[in-house]
């Protein structure tokens, strides 16, 4: 097969973290042709929707990632999946590609839909299951996210819609003299809502990173945070330790996966911290290199045969 990635340079890609690097590697062992492209590099032509893209290889040793031969101009259709694995922001440029990539719906297999990828925000997303969530509130009025943290026990998290890694995620206290600050700069002083949650305590055990492959789990990851952070992201320096999927995760992950599917949410990381549902990530969840270590395996073996089933299909 060929198969297209699109995502950020290839030089920033981590080797031993980055799931992008791990899916690329396991195409080529499968004997799969893979290449890159940018947002940049994707465009519409006479109702075409094309990408400049330049073949991409991983090594195991350094040059640990290497774009092959001069740039193909290629109608979509050439390839037989196109994996949106850009990270976040979701911008606007971000949006403008998902809008250009509808020209390519039923040419060619995307990963994730880009339809859903524009309605699936990370952050609210997760509020379309409501019995697994934490309380929660998203609002750009000062008043109601002090108000809120005040009702759910004078200690909250809020966080901006639009980021990523862990970015931006602070605790609110009632009480505390920054509150209304950190309340101004996450909503642009009342321009922009922020998404506001009750504090779960069991994120100091660990925030459980679950990947999902077309409904079903691949496994799970435990993000611990550092003792002098609230955060669990590897990003910011979380430790990662085995876990599993429990029986109340698997009912959960029944329960979502109609939902997942009818919008084309194939490749998908769970964040759960102790029995709640934090956030659906969509756009480029990580995680299964941190997996495939814990288990011996190559998930993201899975992941190519299933794209090889249903590209066949």
């Amino acid at each position: 097969m060929r198969l297209l990635y699109i995502m950020d340079p290839v030089e920033i890609m981590i080797p031993d973290k980055d799931t992008t690097f791990a899916l690329i590697g396991g195409g080529q062992r499968r004997g799969h042709e893979n290449f890159h492209a940018a947002l940049s590099d994707i465009y519409l032509s006479r109702g075409e929707v094309r990408a400049r893209a330049r073949r991409v290889r991983v090594n195991d040793v350094t040059p640990f990632s290497v774009l092959e031969g001069p740039p193909v101009d290629l109608g979509v259709e050439a390839f037989d999946a196109v994996l949106i694995r850009k990270d976040p922001p979701f911008d606007a440029h971000y949006l403008y590609t998902t809008l250009m990539l509808e020209h390519a719906r039923g040419k060619t297999l995307l990963i994730n839909d880009p339809r859903g990828l524009r309605d699936a925000n990370e952050k609210l997303y997760a509020l379309q299951f409501p019995a697994f969530v934490p309380k929660t509130a998203v609002t750009a009025n000062r008043d109601q996210l002090l108000a809120f943290a005040a009702e759910v026990g004078g200690k909250a998290v809020i966080k901006p819609l639009d980021g990523a890694g862990g970015f931006g995620v602070l605790a609110l206290s009632t009480g505390d003299q920054n509150a209304r600050a950190i309340v101004d700069m996450l909503t642009s002083e009342g321009r922009k809502p922020a998404m506001i949650q009750e504090y779960l305590p069991a994120v100091r055990q660990g925030d459980k990173r679950i990947l999902l492959l077309d409904g079903e789990p691949l496994g799970a990851i435990l993000r611990v945070p550092r003792p002098d952070d609230m955060r669990s992201n590897i990003h910011v320096g979380g430790s990662v330790e085995p876990t599993e999927v429990t029986p109340a995760e698997q009912a959960m992950i029944k329960a979502m996966a109609p939902r997942l599917r009818a919008d084309g949410l194939i490749f998908v990381g769970l964040d759960v911290i102790g029995d709640r549902l934090t956030e659906v990530n969509v756009t480029s969840p990580t995680g299964i290199q941190q997996l495939a270590r814990f288990t011996s395996s190559h998930p993201e073996d899975k992941v190519i045969a299933w794209i090889e089933a249903r590209a066949r299909r």
